[in-house]
């Protein structure tokens, strides 16, 4: 008899392709899987924050590297991963074009879905085909918006939903192949581009409000999160979403 031990959150010898990867949370995230060990290809459209990202993970002695790729463009996303074979994928671009319903465009629709739902089931089929026998965990960067509803927020919570509906049935195809695929639905985080919304005072006092712990979050409530469900901690887990949303959803 023999008493269990605790999986190695650990990822010594994977390789992790991470979307969004030069600010906010995809940086976040890259910072978490290199940190825990895993070469990790730093992917994102502006190229001057993505190099900067990659030299400072670098300069901290991980194993990072850039490219430059727009995962709205299906057909250079296609070229890029063309061959290449991730143990991680984690997906963590994403756009946001808030108006009332009544307001909203079939331009910005079209821009929120082809980036939340298109290009993030594109990228998950191009994933998934470099797993296939050998297994690997796909996580997307959701959020709280794919379980609830919110002010001015149609569209996006739309694609959310249908996100998360997409990671369900994939997560059942998959599965016989040891694919993994779930995602993380964290509340508002302090980030360059949630500050736009934090910086309007009666925003930030409904979302204090809706937040049970009292706070924002910020980029550091979702690493411990990227990290578990990248390693062999959340090896059972899958088709499901993990909420970092301060007990926003509880009611």
């Amino acid at each position: 008899m023999s008493l269990p031990r605790t999986p190695s959150l650990r990822l010594d010898g994977k390789r992790a392709l991470v979307t969004g990867a030069s600010s906010g949370i995809g940086q976040a995230c890259a910072v978490a899987l290199a940190e825990a060990g895993a070469h990790v290809v730093c992917a994102a459209r502006g190229r001057d924050r993505l190099d900067w990202t990659v030299a400072e993970m670098q300069e901290e002695g991980w194993s990072a590297e850039a490219l430059a790729l727009d995962i709205g463009d299906l057909d250079a996303m296609s070229v890029a991963l063309d061959g290449q074979r991730f143990d991680i994928v984690v997906n963590s671009a994403g756009l946001a074009r808030h108006t009332p319903a009544l307001e909203t465009t079939p331009e910005d629709y079209d821009a929120v879905m082809g980036v939340n739902l298109r290009a993030a089931y594109f990228l998950s089929v191009a994933a998934a085909k470099g797993m296939a026998g050998i297994g690997g965990s796909i996580i997307h960067v959701s959020s709280q918006m794919g379980h609830v509803g919110g002010i001015d927020r149609a569209v996006y919570c739309a694609s959310k939903h249908g996100l998360e509906g997409m990671i369900k049935a994939m997560a059942i195809e998959w599965g016989p192949q040891r694919i993994r695929i779930n995602s993380i639905c964290p509340t508002f985080i302090r980030t360059p581009l949630g500050e736009q919304t934090l910086a309007n005072p009666e925003r930030r006092k409904w979302i204090e409000e809706k937040i049970k712990l009292g706070r924002v979050g910020e980029v550091e409530d979702v690493m411990g999160a990227v990290l578990y469900l990248a390693s062999g901690a959340s090896a059972l887990v899958t088709g499901t979403s993990l909420l970092i949303d301060g007990g926003w959803t509880a009611d």
